[in-house]
């Protein structure tokens, strides 16, 4: 991947949100994080600042955060999913919306619990339609890890979506921040990852460890073609 990219992190005061845009800011990645109060969203950006040790972060509301970025990641609650989605709708077309929502239920999270039609991420694309290219991403690192810059995270990234394209410019955003993307197919199959969420807290709980994540084995070093 060449250059930087701006990325909007709508859901950036939570706890996955602010670890990713700490891990992409540390990156250099130009990062705004967004949120429904904007002064949530500006304690969030000097908290991460100051881990930094410098002003790379900024904040706005979800829609002014959306309008200005190349990528839009999504990282709030399955309940929130869709009302967020709908507040920046104006913002998304022409862009990549990686939404990394996991339709979890408390208080059961443990338990996997699919919404009707099988996937969260997938009810999206088929919302926004063919104008935004819906990407499914980082439902099963956990938000700990990422925080920890100084140390690698040893798991994969299940990345799915309908555009090749779109896949494979998210699996080198994820190189970015030490993660290795793994190309997981159609946007129906983020069902699988989604699913792993819960399945992955309940690994958690038994083994009473903090950050269960997933790797995938029998590939080649380097990631494989996306040309197909």
């Amino acid at each position: 991947m060449s250059g930087r990219f701006d990325i909007a992190v709508i859901g950036g005061t939570g706890a996955l949100g602010s670890a990713l845009a700490l891990r992409l800011a540390g990156a250099d990645h130009r990062v705004v994080i967004g949120s429904r109060a904007p002064e949530k969203a500006e304690a969030a950006a000097r908290e991460l600042n100051a881990i930094l040790g410098r002003a790379a972060l900024a904040a706005r509301d979800n829609l002014g955060a959306a309008s200005d970025a190349d990528l839009v990641l999504l990282a709030v609650p399955y309940a929130a999913e869709r009302p967020s989605v709908e507040e920046i709708r104006a913002a998304l077309p022409g862009k990549i919306l990686i939404d990394a929502t996991a339709p979890l239920m408390p208080p059961r999270v443990s338990r996997v619990q699919l919404p009707p039609g099988g996937s969260a991420v997938a009810a999206i694309q088929a919302l926004l339609g063919d104008g935004v290219r819906v990407v499914s991403a980082f439902q099963n690192v956990a938000a700990a890890k990422l925080k920890e810059l100084d140390q690698p995270i040893d798991c994969d990234v299940l990345i799915c979506a309908d555009d090749a394209g779109a896949r494979k410019r998210v699996i080198e955003l994820a190189g970015t921040i030490g993660l290795r993307g793994i190309d997981a197919g159609p946007i129906c199959n983020s069902a699988a990852a989604e699913a792993l969420t819960s399945l992955l807290i309940a690994i958690n709980r038994t083994y009473k460890v903090p950050g269960a994540g997933i790797r995938i084995t029998g590939l080649p070093p380097a990631n494989p073609s996306l040309d197909k």
